[in-house]
């Protein structure tokens, strides 16, 4: 998983000294064994001590480990607040790094299943004993059909010619593996962090087509910074459908976050109400849901312009992130939304859901090579954990695996 913030916590007091043996007791004997000190409770932070809150908290990193805190002799005992109870103590001090989670393990592998369909067609370009120009051809025919598009296909074979040339590489794995090399390179740019907390609260206006995943995005994305001790604020403005209210209502629910929604309301107003609500009651972060939109619809995009506008009148800085959600099933569809939205509204970063499945991924290395905008998160299933921040070496592997 990925984390936001951790609140930390001062260290609890140290334990009372043992009183001193009196002068009667033989020395035989033997000394009492070390006294188990019970955790005491949590004492307020001091001045100089850790702060409260983390300001800022970016996406990806690995999970934050807690500093160790010794107490006085005899037993050092490390704060550490457990995952069930923020105000529990362990008495075993927590590693200084801490391995890959198991469940990252796991989303990887359905990544890569997710991009077989995609891959195969590419790996078999590499299955003969020589390099050649046919397998060039074959390579680019391939790259085209997962719509990788024609600009970064021309982009990624004459890169991969310069790679072949420097490497002296004569072996067709070897050039696969260079691929992957020039597909994470590409694709670098896209792999940057989403933050939170530069601004109280932080506003994402969250956009898309109909179908495209967004309020589920919202709902899994609510639910880790939730679990990062972000106050979160939803605000329901797509107020054209039920179901998507009820949909947010119910992850507002399970997450227990609070939720503006106004059944038929302006969606504007909604909007406003919300980040105006999300200020007055200290919310790290609003996200607002916005109705599907097809970019040929002009009076609907002018509908997610003025909802925009709105936002800026209840705060002048934000919205600070319009995310667009793209299905990753689209292809090059994808990539004229993406184009669509940017120059409507100004994207800030992209979230693709549905690479489980699907024969176009090469989409992302179009996206990066006309319109690269940050991948933070991408998705390869319903569940809460499939919903992951992007990788750039990560999905390289997984498309040619």
């Amino acid at each position: 998983m990925f984390s936001f913030f951790r609140k930390k916590f001062g260290s609890a007091p140290p334990p009372p000294a043992p009183a001193p043996a009196p002068a009667t007791v033989p020395a035989a004997v033997p000394a009492p064994a070390a006294v188990e000190v019970p955790p005491a409770p949590l004492a307020p932070p001091s001045a100089g001590g850790a702060p409260t809150e983390a300001v800022v908290a970016s996406v990806p990193q690995a999970l934050a480990t807690q500093p160790q805190v010794a107490a006085p002799a005899p037993a050092p005992i490390a704060a550490a607040p457990a995952a069930s109870d923020p105000h529990a103590f362990t008495h075993a001090p927590e590693p200084t790094a801490k391995p890959e989670p198991a469940a990252r393990e796991g989303w990887l592998s359905r990544l890569r299943k997710g991009l077989a369909r995609t891959g195969s067609s590419i790996a078999q370009v590499f299955t003969g004993t020589k390099i050649t120009d046919e397998l060039y051809e074959e390579l680019e025919a391939a790259l085209l059909m997962a719509d990788t598009g024609v600009k970064a296909t021309e982009h990624l074979l004459e890169d991969l010619k310069r790679r072949v040339k420097e490497a002296k590489a004569t072996d067709p794995a070897a050039v696969k593996a260079l691929l992957a090399d020039a597909i994470t390179e590409l694709l670098a740019p896209l792999e940057k962090s989403l933050v939170v907390g530069e601004h109280h609260p932080t506003v994402m206006m969250v956009v898309g087509v109909n179908g495209a995943g967004k309020t589920t995005s919202i709902g899994k994305l609510t639910k880790h910074l939730a679990e990062s001790d972000c106050k979160v604020l939803l605000a329901a403005a797509d107020t054209f459908r039920a179901a998507a209210r009820e949909q947010l209502g119910v992850w507002a629910d399970r997450n227990r976050v609070e939720i503006i929604s106004q059944e038929g309301g302006d969606p504007a107003a909604v909007t406003f109400d919300a980040v105006t609500a999300g200020k007055a009651r200290g919310a790290d972060v609003v996200i607002a849901d916005t109705a599907g939109r097809l970019p040929t619809q002009l009076h609907l995009m002018e509908e997610l312009k003025k909802i925009k506008r709105v936002i800026t009148k209840a705060e002048a800085t934000a919205p600070h992130q319009v995310l667009l959600v793209v299905d990753g099933n689209t292809g090059q569809n994808a990539l004229t939304q993406v184009k669509a939205f940017d120059d409507a509204l100004g994207l800030t970063g992209l979230i693709v859901t549905k690479l489980d499945g699907t024969a176009k991924g090469g989409v992302l290395a179009a996206i990066a090579r006309e319109r690269p905008l940050p991948v933070y998160f991408i998705g390869v299933g319903e569940k809460l954990e499939d919903l992951q921040t992007f990788k750039a070496r990560e999905f390289a592997k997984a498309l040619l695996d």
